[in-house]
């Protein structure tokens, strides 16, 4: 089936999310195969396009000046991560965000490892002036780019969920968006609305793009609901209901990645909305 661009997804999901909203999310996901463009780093880039693919959606590396304006505005979803930002594909990335803008394209912010090193964060200041759709991190970074803190320890978390929640508040009043505050129980907030996301494998930290491949399975999920807090939470349950179920099956990090892939390639509409726990 051929990529839908996001004007002709499903009537969007708005208010309060259910378990029920996340099945019926990823149902309009899989008919639609959104096509995400990811401009993202190099450390990650195979398993992030696995990911999308497993998932049900459509990938593309897409980060050259110039074609990443071009694309971005026929793309469903557009993913910024900030991971190994070179000169080149920091101007990609700004071209994409304006064009993704534009056209009403919800696009993601991942600002990797922002607080502890200068060039990303004063990049990371250029693209929150772009307004992201959502912006997903984890605690540190979210302190960190909300310009309360220093950031954690490269790109792992020294601070608790939780103590982000006011930095995240402060950072969705200032996008007008959605914050995703990634840890061992995720937060979704944007200005009215919050959800605890539960569940999920610490093994995802210890395979490479666990992480990263989150923001463009996000960015897929926002395309998909219509609505950027719907599309978060859905990614991030996605994310803990296939995570619990590849390590299940696997023996260790080596074995998880692909058990994991699979997982969210197995995962059905009526498995998240069973499995899904949200508070």
């Amino acid at each position: 089936m051929d990529s839908i661009a996001p004007s002709h997804l499903s009537m969007p999901v708005s208010g309060p999310v259910s378990a029920e909203d996340l099945g019926e999310i990823l149902t309009r996901l899989r008919a639609a195969q959104p096509l995400v463009q990811c401009l993202t780093n190099t450390v990650v880039t195979n398993f992030t396009a696995n990911a999308l693919l497993a998932l049900g959606a459509a990938p593309a590396m897409v980060d050259v000046p110039v074609e990443a304006d071009e694309f971005a505005r026929i793309a469903s979803g557009v993913l910024v991560n900030l991971g190994t930002p070179h000169g080149e594909q920091r101007a990609g990335m700004l071209e994409a965000a304006r064009a993704a803008n534009a056209v009403g394209t919800p696009w993601v912010l991942d600002p990797v490892a922002v607080g502890a090193l200068s060039v990303r964060t004063a990049f990371a200041g250029k693209a929150m002036e772009l307004r992201p759709a959502v912006v997903r991190a984890n605690a540190s970074e979210v302190i960190a780019l909300a310009g309360t803190g220093a950031g954690g320890r490269g790109v792992d978390a020294t601070d608790g969920v939780e103590s982000a929640r006011g930095a995240a508040l402060a950072l969705a009043a200032r996008t007008g968006g959605t914050v995703a505050v990634s840890g061992p129980v995720d937060l979704v907030l944007d200005a009215g609305r919050a959800v605890r996301v539960h569940g999920g494998s610490a093994l995802l930290t210890r395979v490479t793009g666990g992480g990263c491949s989150l923001g463009a399975v996000t960015a897929a999920f926002a395309a998909a609901a219509g609505d950027p807090f719907a599309g978060a939470v859905a990614a991030h349950a996605m994310y803990a209901v296939a995570s619990e179920a590849a390590a299940e099956r696997c023996s260790g990090p080596g074995t998880f990645a692909p058990a994991f892939l699979d997982a969210l390639a197995s995962t059905t509409p009526e498995d998240l909305a069973k499995k899904a726990v949200l508070r």
